[in-house]
């Protein structure tokens, strides 16, 4: 009987699901390989993209001293390209880890002009790529093209959903097949 009632609860646990994977970086992220154009798919609402209506891009582009050229752009709601630069550097002891910064470089002293950047969901092949943070107040899908298939999107999204991430919240910028 006691036994009966053990592999009950241990079949009723595992039916509730595991315990979700922790929000954190992913555990390798080849800088080479990240490099490029990358198409954002969807974000959660950040005040500095409240005007990009489509064509979001990111690229980045190595430097000889291991940080990364950041450039983002997109088409705003009056129908202009927008463009922000700014550089990425690694966090040591969190591979997947990268600090942001689009201040002035004179800036680059004060800890609060880095925001943390973190690859938290990337395809083997570096197809497609989900960006988030410790806060998990944003959140970027992003794709080698224009454009993505439903049901990788739906999947990355509840991937994130499951991390804790706010995903009704996503806007879409691109098209989805």
């Amino acid at each position: 009987m006691f036994k009966t009632a053990l592999i009950t609860l241990a079949v009723a646990a595992s039916a509730a699901g595991a315990p979700a994977r922790a929000n954190q970086p992913v555990a390798s992220l080849d800088l080479q390989r990240y490099a490029g154009t990358w198409h954002e798919i969807a974000h959660l609402p950040m005040f500095f993209q409240r005007h990009c209506v489509d064509t979001v891009t990111a690229t980045y582009t190595p430097r000889p001293d291991g940080t990364i050229d950041v450039r983002n752009a997109c088409r705003t709601t009056g129908g202009d390209m927008d463009e922000s630069t700014g550089v990425a550097r690694p966090v040591e002891g969190l591979n997947g880890a990268l600090q942001v910064r689009f201040a002035p470089e004179w800036l680059a002293w004060l800890p609060v002009v880095w925001a943390d950047y973190w690859v938290i969901g990337l395809d083997s092949d570096y197809q497609w790529a989900v960006v988030g943070g410790p806060s998990k107040k944003y959140l970027w899908i992003l794709s080698r093209r224009p454009g993505m298939d439903q049901a990788l999107f739906d999947k990355l999204k509840d991937d994130a959903r499951a991390l804790g991430y706010p995903v009704q919240d996503l806007v879409m910028v691109a098209p989805l097949d």
